[in-house]
């Protein structure tokens, strides 16, 4: 599913145009992008939690030299979905 396709879904069922319906879900973007860069954590009831972790340095090695190098430290994004999502899923 692309962009487009949830600004046509908010579109038929809310009644919005798809302008207003685009700006709406940009909002809802805008809105989790600036709080997960802030480092706070993102709860959907029935959805699931976002969370940014920080990965610490490690060790790694080069695939094509087989040369020993340093992962950086990095930020990554974690999705834990709920288990009702986790149901709806599998169906149940």
């Amino acid at each position: 599913m692309k962009k487009a396709d949830i600004v046509e879904r908010i579109h038929a069922k809310m009644g919005f145009t798809k302008n207003e319906s685009a700006d709406l879900l940009d909002l809802v973007f805008s809105i989790m992008k600036n709080t997960l860069e802030t480092g706070e954590k993102i709860k959907i009831a029935r959805f699931g939690n976002f969370e940014v972790k920080q990965k610490k340095d490690r060790r790694g090695r080069n695939p094509q030299t087989g040369e020993s190098m340093t992962i950086e430290a990095r930020k990554i994004l974690i999705f834990k979905p709920s288990l009702v999502l986790k149901a709806a899923i599998n169906g149940k």
